[in-house]
């Protein structure tokens, strides 16, 4: 019996122009990718559907978040964004968040012959977006600012190292070429596809 994957969302929060972005480790008790390296995010709870954002995602965002999502979870996976990196990070994006300065990166789908499984969507926002203290809630542990090149040079689980080649990608685009995108690369058994 395949299993549905539930609906997440992961936060890149990036240091530009140093190239740097929040990871931290997941510890030996998670049942979902113990002891690995992740960006702060986690499954959309129910209350994210109803949540209040302060600023909602720019409309292309949004947009190209509703290709695979109602509406409504589209805003939900934003919301869970911003929850999780309070969460898990102790930054925020404010009380009721502001998802003005989210990008859509990429999208990750477990695989089938998985027992627990996921619909992760990627997205992007600046640091100088967020505020507060870097402390978090010891979900993830050696919690820090690593370089691209430090991260890509790490043993990554397969989704996490392709996201960042993702973002790499992303990087090299104008902000005009990323407003522009309609098609959002996604993961699937083990192989990207633009979708």
């Amino acid at each position: 019996m395949i299993v549905e994957p539930k609906p997440a969302a992961s936060l890149l929060v990036l240091r530009l122009p140093e190239r740097q972005v929040l990871m931290g480790l997941r510890g030996a008790g998670h049942k979902f990718m113990p002891n690995r390296l992740v960006f702060p995010g986690g499954r959309v709870d129910a209350e994210d559907h109803d949540a209040a954002v302060e600023i909602a995602m720019p409309e292309h965002v949004q947009r190209r978040l509703e290709r695979a999502a109602t509406p409504e979870l589209a805003l939900a996976i934003g919301v869970a964004a911003a929850r999780e990196l309070e969460e898990e990070t102790g930054l925020t994006l404010g009380n009721p968040p502001s998802l003005a300065g989210f990008d859509f990166l990429c999208r990750a789908i477990t695989p089938e012959t998985m027992p627990m499984r996921f619909d992760a969507r990627f997205l992007v926002v600046d640091a100088g977006q967020v505020s507060g203290e870097l402390a978090g809630s010891g979900e993830l542990e050696d919690l820090r600012w690593y370089s691209l090149e430090e991260a890509l040079a790490l043993d990554l689980a397969f989704a996490t190292r392709g996201v960042l080649e993702k973002l790499l990608e992303w990087l090299a685009m104008s902000a005009a070429q990323r407003a522009a995108r309609v098609e959002v690369p996604t993961l699937r058994n083990r192989g990207w596809v633009n979708e």
